[in-house]
């Protein structure tokens, strides 16, 4: 799920107030070093003096104006840090400092977001994010075999095994991960498993349905006003440690979700970036619905796991009337 505007403006307004919190705390510091030491302010006003008294001497032509200008500001720098010294203040005392010392609090470096502002991103996004949720209970510590029986038992135990080594080797053996079959046979339930084990170990995940995921890419190209609120994170979508795209078909399908879709698939295997797609169509359905590269791509590069069986959403439902 992608920022909307007013959550971009939330994200603004919280550097905004950091800033604010800068300059309150210089001023406070500022008020202190005036109080304990007098002769301090009265460098700083020497300093706003000088620099008016040069100032004036260059508009009339003096050309050593400016060069004599930078003798008199390092030689007031230089006792205004002496006085800091003598006092038992540090040198940085009356120096703005932020949360952010790339971005000094505005959240971007240029015209590029600061990786501070990605990390507040991607953070909301999980906020607002189905995986905050459902990885409280769809996790390994959940895993149960009691909805599964025979061939359908050993295609899950097997998939489960997957799952598990795709977590142990992700960092040393880049993998991709498809699962297909029926519906509520647990395929959004394994990727949720993988996805907080690597969570809890620092990786970057992010989490779409195929709806979202198009969604956002969809706003990123067509539409300006929302353009500044998702730019970084279709740069996050090709370059997160692990993208999962949950019930690819769900979306209406055309022909910029395919292309787009292929470009997605195809940026990440390129960067070597795990992703896990999790659907309930058919490898011929997927076929037909999409494009041979796209089915080439998948079939040739993720390790594909059929699940079988009936819905354990419905089977946990009988249960519970009975």
């Amino acid at each position: 799920m992608s920022l909307t505007n007013s959550q971009y403006d939330t994200i603004m307004r919280s550097y905004e107030e950091k800033q604010r919190i800068a300059r309150h705390r210089l001023d406070q510091n500022t008020n202190l070093v005036y109080e304990k030491i007098p002769a301090y302010e009265e460098l700083d006003k020497q300093v706003a003096l000088v620099s008016i008294d040069q100032g004036r001497k260059l508009l009339n032509g003096d050309q050593s104006a400016l060069a004599n200008l930078r003798i008199y500001l390092k030689d007031l720098s230089k006792r205004k840090t002496t006085l800091l010294r003598q006092n038992g203040f540090p040198d940085d005392f009356l120096t703005m400092t932020y949360e952010c010392s790339d971005c000094h609090d505005t959240g971007y470096i240029g015209n590029k977001k600061c990786t501070c502002f990605r990390a507040a991103e991607i953070s909301l996004i999980y906020e607002q994010s189905p995986i905050k949720n459902l990885l409280k209970t769809e996790n390994f510590s959940a895993l149960s075999y009691d909805y599964y029986v025979g061939e359908d038992l050993e295609k899950f135990t097997k998939a489960v095994q997957i799952c598990q080594n795709f977590v142990k080797n992700f960092h040393l053996d880049y993998r991709n991960l498809f699962f297909y079959g029926t519906v509520g046979t647990g395929k959004s339930f394994l990727s949720c498993c993988v996805a907080k084990e690597l969570m809890d170990e620092g990786n970057l995940v992010i989490y779409f349905s195929a709806a979202q995921l198009f969604d956002t890419l969809s706003r990123s190209t067509f539409d300006r006003d929302s353009k500044e609120a998702v730019s970084g994170i279709s740069d996050d979508i090709c370059d997160c440690d692990l993208l999962i795209i949950d019930d690819l078909g769900t979306e209406l399908t055309n022909a910029f979700v395919s292309s787009q879709l292929f470009a997605c698939l195809n940026n990440r295997h390129l960067r070597k970036k795990s992703t896990i797609i999790t659907t309930n169509l058919s490898l011929g359905e997927l076929r037909d619905r999409y494009s041979d590269r796209i089915f080439s791509r998948i079939t040739s590069n993720y390790e594909v796991c059929k699940l079988t069986g009936r819905d354990i959403r419905m089977q946990k439902k009988t249960a519970a009337t009975k």
